[in-house]
This record gives C-alpha cells, structure tokens and sequence, in this order.
C-alpha cells in the first residue's frame, strides 16, 4: 500500500509539473495583450488624428479598463480565462467625451485593434462662429549665427493595409509579423541655404504602428531626406525644418501650423521656448502666450513629446470658432 501511495503522488506531481510547464509555454508563444490604436473617424485617411484619453473596456472583464495615450496608442491585457481557451475573442467599448460610443466585437488576440471614433454632432450656434485666420506659431532657441529666412513643411504618406501577415514579405514590421510599407519625403532648402531644427513625425493614422527608418538630420544641409515604416493601416508624417541663411540673427523664430478639419496641428524642436500662437480674430490680430499648461481661449491643446525630445501641438478648436 505504502508503494502504491508512493507512486500516486509521483504521477500527480508529474502531471502537475507538465500542467506548469505547458501553461509557461502557452504565455510564452500566445500574446497576452490586445494592442491598438483610437483616431478621430474621417473619410480622408490623412484626417485621421490620435485620440487621446479614451477610455477601453474589456466586456468580458468589466474590471479592465485602460486609456489611450498622446498618440492614441492603448493595450489591454487578455483575461486569464480567455487567454487559455484557444480560440476565444474579446469585445472592446470605448467611449470619449464628444464621440459616440464604439463597440468592436470578435477582436483576436494576434491583431492589431484599429478605432475610429465619430464626432458627436454639434447644435447649431447660437450667434455666428468667430472667424480664426493667418495663423502662424512663435517661439525662441538659443543663440545662433544663422538667420532663419522661413520653415519649410511637407506632408506624406505612408500606404498601407494593416493585419497582413508578412510571410515571406518585405518590408515587414520590426517583430516580422506584419506586411509593411515605406514611404519617403525630400525638402531642399535652395543653394547657400541649410535646415536646422528638422523633425518629422507621424500625425495622422495608426501612429503607434509606425517608425522613422532614415533621416539625415545630424547633418542635413541643404537637402531633408527622411523614410518611414508603416505596418497597420495608412499613416501621415509632417516633415518640417527652418531654413536659414549665415546672417546674424535674433532668438525669435516662427513656424506655421498645419490645419486638419477643426485641428491645428504643428512640430517644434527640443529647445522650444517661449511658444505663442498669433492669429487673427475676427480680423483682429492677438498673440496668444501658450504657457505650460496650454491654455487657449479658443482652442483645446495638448503635446506630445516624441523620443528626440521633438514636440507635436494638436489644437482642437471650442465651440463657437472656426477656421476661416
């Protein structure tokens, strides 16, 4: 009897060690998250821009609630219960002040969640929207021997499909699951003239399915040359530098802003300060100061600061004003 007890607790400690092992290897080999990204709905791709804030929530775990970042960049963890159980899906809800309520159903753990919110309609004013026009951004760098004679800006493109598995493929994306797609862009600064202060970002699309491949903005000279990855859906990058000329110059710099829709959309170097926007209201010129906690009278702000410590303004105009 001792022996068969003996042998008993052998068997069930095998089976429990195998149950442990082959639980490891499933969390090693089966993703453990849903990851995606939340954009402004429109049937121009180019006028797809993140949305930040926007709440997540897993049906199937009331519990799990997660927020879109700056980019509009989310990930929600896979419940242990749907996680084990092979072929299971997920239905997310997200929801955000002035956007209808989205739900997306039979989401699979193994691609990429792409939401696009719409806009609530707005009532119609009370009295006629103020007029916003010549808008152009301001802000100041350190010391410099060369004079800034104007910026230089340029949108492209990067098109794509998302949730194509790569296979053989390429471009793919970095983890090689993804088919992917490249996209460049060129600025000339004209002769004797060279960028300072370029930057490129994504701003339109699934930006966090995205990634700067070149750029030779450590010395770029008279010429820009930047390339981009894309490996969901089809993404926008703003391409912006000065130009500037051997002069002697002063601190005060100015930039002017791309405007998508109800948005107003612009990228500063790291060295930024002092940032105001001077626009005409109503056909009266104001500066407005932006100060840290980017505060407009008629816009909503928010900034994103990318790795290259590079920083991207999105203004989103109140109620009652209008782009003219």
């Amino acid at each position: 009897m001792g022996g068969t007890r003996i042998l008993v607790q052998a068997v069930l400690i095998g089976l429990a060690v195998t149950g442990v092992v082959s639980l490891a290897h499933l969390l090693a080999v089966r993703p453990t998250a849903i990851r995606g990204a939340v954009m402004m709905a429109d049937p121009v791709p180019t006028r797809e821009l993140p949305l930040a804030n926007v709440e997540v929530t897993v049906a199937e775990s009331p519990g799990t609630t997660v927020r879109s970042d700056a980019s509009g960049f989310f990930t929600v963890p896979v419940p242990l219960r749907q996680f084990v159980r092979r072929g299971t899906t997920l239905s997310l809800t997200f929801r955000h002040p002035g956007y209808r309520t989205l739900e997306l159903h039979d989401l699979a753990r193994n691609k990429l969640c792409i939401a696009r919110l719409t806009p609530l309609p707005q009532p119609p004013p009370s009295s006629p929207a103020i007029a916003i026009s010549n808008v152009i951004v301001r802000y100041s760098v350190g010391a410099t021997t060369m004079i800034d004679i104007g910026s230089a800006v340029k949108t492209f493109d990067v098109a794509n499909s998302g949730n194509r598995p790569c296979k053989e493929h390429h471009p793919c994306s970095p983890d090689g699951r993804w088919a992917a797609a490249v996209g460049t862009a060129t600025l000339d600064a004209g002769w004797g003239n060279e960028f300072r202060n370029a930057r490129v970002s994504c701003i339109a699309g699934p930006c966090p399915f995205t990634r700067i491949e070149h750029a030779n903005f450590n010395s770029p000279g008279q010429t820009l040359h930047v390339s981009a990855l894309a490996w969901s859906d089809t993404a926008t990058f703003l391409l912006a530098a000065e130009v500037f000329r051997p002069m002697v110059t002063d601190l005060t710099q100015e930039t002017y802003p791309l405007k998508f829709g109800r948005v107003l959309t612009f990228t500063l170097p790291a060295a930024a300060e002092g940032v105001s926007i001077r626009a005409e209201l109503d056909r009266n010129t104001i500066v407005f100061p932006l100060g840290p906690l980017l505060l407009l009278d008629w816009a909503d702000c928010r900034l994103t600061v990318n790795k290259d410590h590079t920083k991207v303004y999105r203004c989103e105009l109140k109620p009652g004003y209008r782009f003219y």
